[in-house]
């Protein structure tokens, strides 16, 4: 727990600096303090689970986990499918399955080995999360006690399965599908469909290939008193056989294979269609509704809404570990594109003296730098997701029956999921490109790498959902205060409920945290504190976030006196200033990991380090939106000036500290060792040795830093 000494320490740190003027770090240092500084920066951003993320480290140097896109495609699957087996003796996947199943019940070290994967090979990791976070996610978390024995295939590989609820017709919109699963009273039976084209599963990992059985997720419809069909009972999960011992289909089940992607050559996605196709009553996965032998439906949870939240709530691990996991394909990336920065010579400012390294012209450091910073802090808050969900998944509560507090805790955990699944895949996207064009030609080269995590990547914004569609769920949540039921709700419902939460959501998020509320409450006039504040800095985000909620309110608060109709149109007018009060909601509650994870920090370099790093994080922010901050009187010109010249400051600081913060991303040399750095180390040397050879120019992405000098 953060102590009111520790925010002391932090404000008086303020008293060496300049208002608006960063302190400049030290340019020199020899290799031993820049090794202890990534290394304590390391065990920051490694946080809880660092042993399992070394362990992992460990294999995928040993045994070389890393893209080869010279294979064909068959070969690239099947050198994926032998690698999962590596990932088992990890031990990181058993976490996620609970010990009388032949788990360790250990959630976040999974999330965390996942993560790790995905930092070097996204093929591997998507091929793993399909097996043991969504086919066995669904199967352990949906089904009862008796799937315990296939949950022990699932985790020791023996039996590989797939995760089929995507269709063709449907994919955010889950409520909507249209593949069926008809009770059949008279053989105990469901008799599974596809009804249409539409219906068809799509996109759906392993199914091409590898995969023996697949959690389907259907309309459920049971006979009704007369025998005659009845209304469906909503979306459920229904285990299915789609290969038999040999690999081939089985009876009425249809596989198709998507063959080349954009990307993940090493999944196999594919199609399924079924054709009444019969498997046994007890492959319903029933922990949250069953069906009797003679056809009664029964479930816990009345209402169909609240069932099928609750449902899609116990599979929420899914979306946390494609967040996570693009978070550390950007991580590798900027790794590999700053240690060419800090290599790579262009561009002499005179003819008498050596070329510049590509980190020496600004213009570089902001491309860099400021990513580096968000990468930093989006890892530290998804840190702390994984340590939430870690706590409430590992308790033991009956979601059918759930306190009113844990529904609280349940609701912030998927709004924050579905904010982080989002920030994080937005990040990779754009870092990855910035990464390849910072390192020109060669950064196009496949054996790089760099290319291959852009394709690779390039999915994560809409599979596990669409990075639109879950800004605007984290946003609802914070309108409605954080809750579930929204997803019932009318838009006139949607209104009222939260005008009358609105007041409770704020108490319960600004009373999240000591340390957050007493640097809040340190400064008291915003034009004298310092833009490096970070009580300023919080008050700043958190300004923003509520001004744009409340606003939103204002916009859509008409609809309680319109029809239905009217009503629904004008929220879904308001859907931009939606998806504007979600990026400010992860803004400020990522800010808030950073200052949590500081304030572990000992005083030293490490510590004026992170703290420029978070300078760089918010002063980017607010750079961003200087519009909006004038506009709303909350900064001068003046300061939105001072905020970018400052921010010029910060990356002139950081810079020549700038490879000692990749290092802290640890990413293992076997992945990160590319060639494009060995060649620039060869050419150094030989320039070294024959200075008048000079260095030998390549791709754009020096021109482009000269130019912008």
């Amino acid at each position: 727990m953060t102590t009111t000494d520790d925010t002391s320490a932090i404000a008086a740190s303020l008293t060496r600096r300049g208002k608006d003027r960063p302190d400049t770090l030290r340019k020199q240092a020899d290799a031993a303090l820049r090794a202890a500084v990534a290394a304590e920066l390391q065990d920051v951003l490694d946080g809880r689970w660092a042993e399992v993320k070394d362990a992992t480290r460990a294999v995928i140097t040993e045994k070389n986990l890393r893209p080869d896109d010279t294979l064909s495609l068959d070969e690239a699957r099947e050198r994926t499918a032998a690698q999962m087996h590596d990932i088992l003796a990890t031990g990181a996947p058993r976490g996620t399955f609970r010990t009388e199943h032949g788990g360790t019940g250990d959630i976040g070290a999974t999330l965390s080995g996942i993560e790790t994967v995905g930092g070097a090979d996204l093929s591997l990791m998507v091929k793993a999360g399909v097996q043991w976070g969504l086919w066995g996610g669904a199967v352990e978390n949906l089904g009862t006690e008796r799937h315990i024995p296939l949950i022990k295939d699932i985790i020791e590989l023996r039996t590989l399965g797939s995760f089929a609820m995507t269709e063709r017709g449907h994919g955010s919109d889950v409520q909507s599908l249209e593949t069926t699963a008809v009770y059949d009273r008279d053989t105990h039976e469901f008799v599974i469909n596809t009804p249409t084209p539409t219906a068809e599963k799509w996109y759906i990992g392993n199914a091409a290939n590898h995969a023996r059985m697949a959690a389907v997720f259907c309309q459920l419809y049971t006979p009704d008193a007369d025998g005659e069909l009845g209304e469906s009972h909503g979306v459920h999960c229904i285990v299915v056989e789609v290969r038999d011992e040999n690999g081939q289909a089985m009876p009425g089940v249809g596989i198709g294979d998507h063959g080349y992607k954009g990307g993940l050559k090493g999944v196999d996605n594919g199609t399924f269609t079924f054709d009444n196709v019969r498997v046994p009553r007890e492959n319903l996965l029933n922990r949250f509704a069953d069906v009797s032998e003679d056809g009664e439906y029964s479930s816990p949870i009345e209402s169909v809404g609240a069932r099928f939240f609750t449902m899609l709530g116990a599979l929420i691990r899914g979306r946390i570990t494609v967040g996570a996991s693009a978070g550390a394909a950007a991580r590798t990336s900027l790794t590999i594109a700053t240690r060419y920065a800090n290599q790579r010579r262009q561009f002499a400012p005179d003819d008498s003296l050596p070329e510049n390294k590509l980190i020496e012209h600004r213009k570089h450091r902001l491309r860099l730098i400021p990513l580096i910073a968000k990468s930093y802090a989006l890892q530290l808050a998804t840190n702390q997701l994984i340590a939430r969900i870690h706590e409430l998944e590992s308790a033991d509560i009956d979601r059918t029956d759930m306190t009113k507090e844990q529904r609280w805790d349940q609701r912030e955990l998927e709004a924050h999921a579905a904010a982080l699944k989002a920030a994080n895949t937005a990040h990779a996207t754009a870092t990855i490109q910035e990464c390849r064009e910072a390192c020109g030609g060669a950064g196009y080269m496949t054996e790089n790498l760099l290319t291959t995590f852009k394709a690779d990547s390039d999915v994560f914004t809409t599979f596990e959902g669409d990075n639109v569609v879950m800004a605007q769920l984290a946003a609802k949540e914070l309108l409605t205060g954080f809750s579930r039921e929204v997803g019932d709700l009318k838009p006139l419902e949607l209104v009222r409920f939260g005008l009358d939460n609105f007041g409770t959501l704020l108490k319960r998020r600004t009373a999240a945290d000591t340390l957050i509320q007493n640097l809040v409450d340190s400064f008291t006039d915003r034009e004298e504190t310092s833009l490096f504040d970070p009580g300023y800095q919080v008050e700043l985000l958190t300004e923003r976030e509520d001004r744009l909620l409340m606003s939103l309110i204002r916009r859509i608060r008409p609809a309680q006196k319109m029809d239905p109709a009217e009503a629904a149109d004008l929220v879904d007018k308001a859907q931009d200033h939606l998806l504007e009060c979600a990026w400010a909601h992860v803004d400020r509650i990522v800010l808030e990991s950073m200052l949590e994870a500081e304030a572990s920090l000992p005083d030293g370099d490490s510590k004026k380090i992170f703290e420029q790093v978070r300078d760089v994080y918010v002063l980017d922010i607010i750079h961003s939106h200087s519009g909006w901050y004038q506009e709303q009187n909350l900064l001068t010109g003046t300061r939105t000036k001072a905020a970018r010249a400052a921010l010029n400051d910060l990356v002139d600081s950081l810079g020549p500290w700038s490879q000692t913060l990749v290092d802290a991303f640890a990413v293992p040399e076997s992945v990160a060792g590319v060639p494009l750095l060995t060649a620039e180390e060869d050419m150094v040397t030989r320039a070294q040795t024959n200075p008048a050879a000079g260095t030998p120019g390549a791709g754009g992405s020096a021109g482009s830093a000269k130019s912008a000098e």
